[in-house]
């Protein structure tokens, strides 16, 4: 049993911190509706409360920042991997951001 607990809790420790990615996703979206909101001074009508998508809160669950955390541990090791087979096929013993530069336009066609 407490091979698994252990296995479980490395397992954790090596993912995002859901509170970290629950943070940015909230500044994400209070831009968003900052920028939309913005834009939309000259329009005197407002719908009703009840319809409107800019009076509504955006919120997350804990199991879709869960997933949301492990995609993300998912792209970011990815990343590195294709990015440190391109700096061995240069023989490069660091990886640059020249390699990061190569492999991230098919690795975002990937996901």
């Amino acid at each position: 049993m407490d091979e698994d607990a252990t296995t479980s809790n490395s397992r954790a420790a090596k993912t995002f911190d859901p509170d970290l990615i629950h943070a940015i996703f909230k500044l994400v979206w209070r831009r968003r509706a900052e920028k939309s909101s913005g834009g939309n001074e000259d329009i005197d009508v407002e719908p009703a409360v009840e319809t409107s998508r800019r009076n509504r809160s955006t919120t997350a669950n804990a199991s879709a920042l869960k997933v949301s955390c492990e995609l993300l541990r998912i792209f970011v090791t990815e990343a590195i991997q294709r990015s440190a087979f391109i700096a061995e096929a240069e023989d490069a013993t660091v990886i640059e951001p020249t390699h990061l530069e190569r492999v991230l336009p098919q690795l975002l066609l990937d996901f």
